[in-house]
């Protein structure tokens, strides 16, 4: 089984984030970057699946310039077997980032996406609908709990418990 995990980089949500002069942005020359917990989360739980005893090779992906890169290798420190970054330094928002993520979606060809719910630097939540609509799969949405049963995917969502 292989299982694609996208992980997007974003200011440390616990420390102290900063405006620029004007007031047009964030102000990144003292932030802590991180992976987005919410992807960190996904991470964890592709890393739970392999433990609970699926053959699972887990992917890291991420999009932007060099500076990914320390998110990327907190990913394979985590447990993430292989990690991929999509060089890309123009805006990104959720169109151009699923339109990249289905293409390495195409190359990889992943049994399973698990991506965080939202970032949580512009909680957008689109990217992973989006890429489910380009790829023209199922999607499982704010899944509290995955289980894998033989060659089956179920998931519990919250409301259910």
């Amino acid at each position: 089984m292989k299982i694609l995990v996208p992980i997007k980089r974003v200011p440390d949500p616990y420390g102290r984030v900063r405006l620029t002069p004007d007031g047009t942005g964030i102000d990144d020359s003292d932030i802590k970057w991180v992976i987005n917990p919410f992807d960190e989360i996904a991470l964890e739980e592709a890393v739970r699946i392999r433990e609970n005893g699926a053959d699972a090779e887990i992917i890291a992906v991420s999009i932007g310039g060099a500076e990914c890169e320390d998110q990327l290798r907190n990913a394979l420190a985590m447990g993430a077997d292989r990690a991929i970054r999509v060089e890309d330094d123009g805006e990104l928002d959720p169109g151009v980032i699923s339109h990249l993520l289905a293409a390495i979606c195409r190359r990889e060809n992943p049994d399973l996406i698990l991506m965080g719910k939202q970032a949580i630097d512009d909680d957008y939540n689109q990217t992973g609908q989006r890429l489910a609509a380009i790829l023209d799969v199922p999607q499982a949405t704010f899944a509290s709990q995955i289980t894998l049963s033989g060659c089956l995917l179920y998931t519990s969502d919250a409301a259910d418990e």
